[in-house]
């Protein structure tokens, strides 16, 4: 019988999924059930050291004999720190030693409880990975328990720690088969032979595959999902995941539904967006995606083409809507525009800042969009957008709402900007995203706490920092003031201010998503 502490056994049957056969335990009372479980494990063979600082050079040998990984397991506290001297060798030798530490639940770190100190990061630099297990109490934490233990395990060559918090009871031995877990591969960089062509391979011969590929564009993607999400003929059984954080909370949690997804990225990370990750492949996401395109249109596949005739009805109808004037209206009025640059021989880049701006590029952006996906969060965009403007000639483009442009409004004080930098301000006095959220509009403190209402403009910062500033307020005006941001001829950067409503904006967006389900 195994413990009855559930991160214990996902971690055991994890040990064994990932090849680790030899652990070297040392006693202690709250590393208790992960010992029991390892020396249960008729997959696992244990090995007792007594001194900690002996077992960590013990399981460093082993490892070096067996030329796999090794587990060494400690109990709680200073037994940790006595491992450092063998895991820095581990390390420097480039030897896969897995580190198992049992730990205090965290409330009690720092409070003067027995064997107690701050765990999860004391080996520091000397491991590649470092994890510290929830206890589970829901499917969610339950899959991060088991991505956490995948993510430290498909480290190849290098010590990784595992740090354990058990509350007590901890002598619970219940359990009578170790759970049937999840394991993540790591596909490392072959891309030229094997590894892509069983990737390519696995696409091919899904009856359902589907490919999310970019960021942060997936253009339309999230209005055809709302058509569709319902209809389990569309549920893909494979993605794969090329790159990039995807925007759309909807698509995400439709994408969850699918039996697998394989990841390919550059550096190997674990990105289990959709919670059902199976392979990491180590490698460029470019040549991925487009060998699955050349295939594709060497033998179409049905269900892609399905997908596709699918996006380009929803796209027919974006085209097709025409909204009223709002910030809906100003973002298809400068995409419109933007191919007569290309046809006039014209380069160009184009950001587009987070929030509500980015979501109105998935409709009616074709071309590439630059966005802070990584983290999602409003500060910075304009920075970066006029940080991109100065190492290069062509116009560079900032779509940006009105917090995101004020919180960042210092990327103007900058005496390097020059006439290729153009900025398109949304202004509807608050943080638009804040109209979509469903029970908000409840809540008496949505327009002044969390939207930040304000009525504020551009004029003075553009004055003060030297950038020419047009405004307008209707279509009309919007027209010709796109006109200009694209075509002018300017030694300074060159603002347009655009004014709408808050109410107007969501309104007309909620016409677009009726629209384009008809």
């Amino acid at each position: 019988m195994y413990s009855n502490k559930e991160s214990v056994n996902i971690l055991t049957s994890l040990l064994v999924a990932h090849g680790i056969h030899h652990a070297v335990v040392c006693p202690g009372s709250r590393n208790a059930p992960i010992v029991h479980n390892l020396n249960e494990c008729p997959d696992i063979q244990c090995y007792p050291v007594t001194d900690e600082r002996s077992a960590g050079f013990y399981a460093l040998g082993m490892a070096q004999a067996l030329k796999k990984p090794v587990a060494v397991c400690v109990t709680s506290g200073s037994a940790l720190l006595n491992l450092v001297p063998a895991v820095a060798e581990a390390y420097y030798q480039h030897i896969p030693l897995v580190v198992i530490s049992a730990d205090r639940p965290p409330q009690w770190i720092d409070q003067l409880d027995g064997q107690t100190l701050p765990q999860p990061d004391a080996l520091g630099r000397f491991v590649k990975k470092a994890v510290s297990l929830p206890e589970p109490h829901d499917e969610e934490t339950r899959w991060y328990c088991n991505r956490l233990v995948n993510e430290a395990l498909i480290v190849k060559q290098a010590p990784v720690h595992i740090n354990v918090p058990l509350t007590e009871p901890l002598f619970n031995f219940t359990t009578p088969v170790l759970p049937a877990e999840r394991k993540i591969e790591l596909l490392p960089a072959d891309i030229t032979n094997i590894t892509l062509g069983h990737v390519l391979r696995m696409f091919m011969q899904a009856k359902r595959p589907m490919l999310i590929a970019g960021q942060p564009m997936n253009p339309n993607l999230d209005e055809a999902v709302m058509l569709v999400e319902e209809d389990e003929r569309y549920v893909p059984d494979f993605v794969l995941f090329a790159g990039g954080s995807i925007v759309s909370k909807r698509v995400k949690r439709f994408l969850r539904k699918a039996n697998t997804s394989w990841a390919v990225n550059a550096t190997g990370e674990v990105n289990d967006t959709f919670m059902n990750l199976m392979h990491v492949v180590q490698g460029d996401e470019a040549v991925v995606v487009d060998q699955i395109r050349f295939m594709l249109e060497q033998q179409p596949h049905p269900f892609v083409q399905m997908w596709d005739e699918l996006l380009s009805r929803v796209r027919q109808q974006a085209d097709l809507f025409e909204p009223a004037y709002s910030q809906m209206a100003v973002v298809k009025a400068f995409e419109q525009q933007l191919p007569k640059l290309i046809e006039q021989g014209s380069m160009f880049y184009v950001h587009y800042a987070n929030s509500m701006s980015i979501r109105l590029a998935n409709i009616y952006a074709r071309h590439q969009v630059y966005c802070n996906r990584g983290v999602n969060g409003i500060d910075g965009s304009l920075s970066t957008a006029a940080g991109f403007s100065v190492v290069t000639d062509d116009r560079v483009f900032c779509v940006i709402g009105d917090l995101s442009f004020f919180y960042d409004s210092n990327a103007l004080w900058n005496r390097n900007l020059r006439g290729n930098f153009r900025i398109l301000l949304l202004n509807n006095g608050g943080g638009g995203i804040f109209q979509h959220l469903k029970g908000l509009d409840k809540s008496p403190a949505r327009d002044q706490f969390v939207s930040a209402a304000h009525h504020t403009t551009a004029e003075g910062i553009c004055q003060q920092n030297d950038i020419v500033y047009l405004r307008a307020e209707n279509m009309e005006e919007v027209q010709k003031g796109i006109d200009t941001l694209l075509y002018i001829n300017s030694e300074r950067p060159v603002l347009l201010e655009v004014i709408t409503h808050a109410e107007q904006d969501e309104q007309v967006y909620q016409e677009y998503l009726s629209f384009v389900s008809l």
